[in-house]
Parts: C-alpha cells; sequence; structure tokens
C-alpha cells in the first residue's frame, strides 16, 4: 500500500517543489515516516519538508475528557505559506482529527491547497464533509466497529485489527 500511495503522490507532486508532507500526531506519524523515507528513496532526494503537527488542543472534544491530555510535540521548522500540503494520517473516520489538523495548520501559513492521505478510510459515519485523496484501504465498518492500526514503532507489529465493539 505504501508503494502505491508513494506512486499516486509522486504522480501528482513529481519531485516535489513546494510540496510538504505533513504527518498528524500521534499515530499518523507511523505512518507519515514510512510515506516520507519512501519518497526520499524512490525520487533519490533528500529535500522533501516534512513536519509532525499536533493536534491536541485544536479538537472539538478536548474539554470534555475525563483525564488531563497530554499534547504531542510539533516539528515543523517551516511555514506551510502557498505551499501545497500533503496531510498524512492512519484512519480517517468522522473527519474531526482532519478539522483539527487543518485548524492547527493555519498557525503556520496559508496553503496553496491541502490534500490528504489516510492508510485506513472508514468511509461510513462521517461527522464533517472531509475525503481522503490517497487512500490506502478503505474499510466499511458499522458505527460500533472499532478499527486499529498497529505500529511495529509503538505496539511491535505492523497490523489493522478491526473489532466488532469498542
Amino acid at each position: 500500500m505504501i508503494e502505491r500511495l508513494c506512486h499516486q503522490l509522486i504522480e501528482n507532486y513529481h519531485k516535489f517543489e513546494n510540496t510538504c508532507l505533513i504527518g498528524v500526531q500521534p499515530r499518523g506519524v507511523y505512518f507519515a515516516n514510512r510515506i516520507h523515507q519512501r519518497l526520499q528513496s524512490i525520487l533519490k532526494i533528500k529535500n522533501i519538508e516534512y513536519g509532525k503537527l499536533d493536534i491536541t488542543f485544536h479538537r472539538d472534544d478536548f474539554r470534555t475528557r475525563d483525564t488531563p491530555i497530554k499534547a504531542n510535540v510539533t516539528e515543523m521548522d517551516f511555514l506551510v505559506e502557498n505551499k501545497r500540503v500533503v496531510l498524512v494520517d492512519d484512519v480517517l473516520y468522522t473527519g474531526r482529527t482532519i478539522q483539527a489538523a487543518m485548524s492547527a495548520l493555519q498557525h503556520y501559513g496559508r496553503p496553496e491547497k491541502v490534500e490528504l492521505v489516510a492508510l485506513i478510510d472508514r468511509r461510513f459515519n462521517r461527522h464533517l464533509p472531509i475525503q481522503s485523496d490517497y487512500v490506502g484501504l478503505t474499510i466499511d465498518a458499522i458505527d460500533e466497529a472499532y478499527v486499529k492500526v498497529e505500529w511495529l514503532e509503538e505496539d511491535g507489529d505492523d497490523r489493522v485489527l478491526l473489532y466488532p465493539n469498542k
């Protein structure tokens, strides 16, 4: 899937001039790291701008939690002003995470264009009119079902899990 998604991105962004890749913290970064590394390997370039964006305090539910939430570190040493931005996340479900990411992104300028890469697209139960431009796998799961992507770096293995309910 990563190989296919990288080639689709290359078709549209060629050598990634005036384009940056941004992983959505926390779990989208594992996917974004792999996309970034593979793109640089395929294109044989080392200068694809890459950032890791924390969205914690841009979420519409951060004040409704029972316990304090822990923010992640944003690692972006560039602005997105007039650039093409490729947001990368692991699971697209309700659209709220991506809405928060676009809100957080505004602190870094006004991009020319924003597109989304999602490893897993749960196309049902979207709360907001947000869709992925590049999709690894589409999973049609009912509302109560739970999809989790596990990453080697965090969970000890790479896999997608589908639970019938939370």
